[in-house]
Formats: C-alpha cells, sequence, structure tokens
C-alpha cells in the first residue's frame, strides 16, 4: 500500500459518483446532517451528487491539489468503504480507474 494517502489530495470519488445513505445514517438517527443531504425515494444521497457534474457538498478544496471531506468523522458508509485498497490489501480498480491509474501488482 502507497505511504500517502491520496484521498488527501484526489477527491475524484467525491465527484464522479451519486453518494447514497440509508435513513439510518442522517440526523437525527444517525451522524450524517441533514442539510447535507437530499431525499431520494425513501433514501438520501449527499447534495451535490444528484446532478451533473456531480460534486459532494462536504468535499472542500481543490481536485487532484488539496482536498478535505468536512465531515469525515461521520461520513456516510458508502464513503468509507470506498478506499484505495480493499481489506485484503488488493487495490480497488475503481479508485485507481478514476485517477487515471493501472492498480499495482500485489
Amino acid at each position: 500500500m502507497s505511504e500517502e494517502n491520496p484521498c488527501l489530495s484526489c477527491g475524484a470519488c467525491c465527484a464522479h459518483f451519486r453518494i447514497m445513505l440509508h435513513g439510518d445514517e442522517v440526523e437525527p438517527v444517525g451522524h450524517v446532517p441533514r442539510a447535507l443531504v437530499d431525499p431520494v425515494g425513501t433514501a438520501f444521497c449527499m447534495k451535490g451528487t444528484d446532478s451533473y457534474p456531480p460534486r459532494c457538498i462536504a468535499l472542500e478544496g481543490e481536485l487532484g491539489q488539496v482536498v478535505r471531506c468536512s465531515i469525515y468523522d461521520v461520513r456516510p458508509q458508502v464513503c468509507r468503504e470506498f478506499n484505495e485498497y480493499e481489506l485484503d490489501g488488493t487495490p480497488n480498480p475503481a479508485c485507481f480507474k478514476l485517477r487515471g491509474l493501472v492498480p499495482p501488482k500485489v
């Protein structure tokens, strides 16, 4: 795995996907601020990700330079699960593809 976390400068996933959440992740039951989500049927999505071009309302900074998630500690589960590497140490192909990179051989 890489020493530096590309998530601190990339932000591609936050500006590519519609970020869907279950209702139990949103305040008052969950921790994601209600003001940052829009209803989608019986679920929710992060504001800014249900339009084109998508960009999550919680993403601060400039893509590919320096970015941060303003709600990192309470970010949705789908965001917690999308990493540069999978739990077994293999590269996440979707992450590498969004960054225009070829996943390294493990």
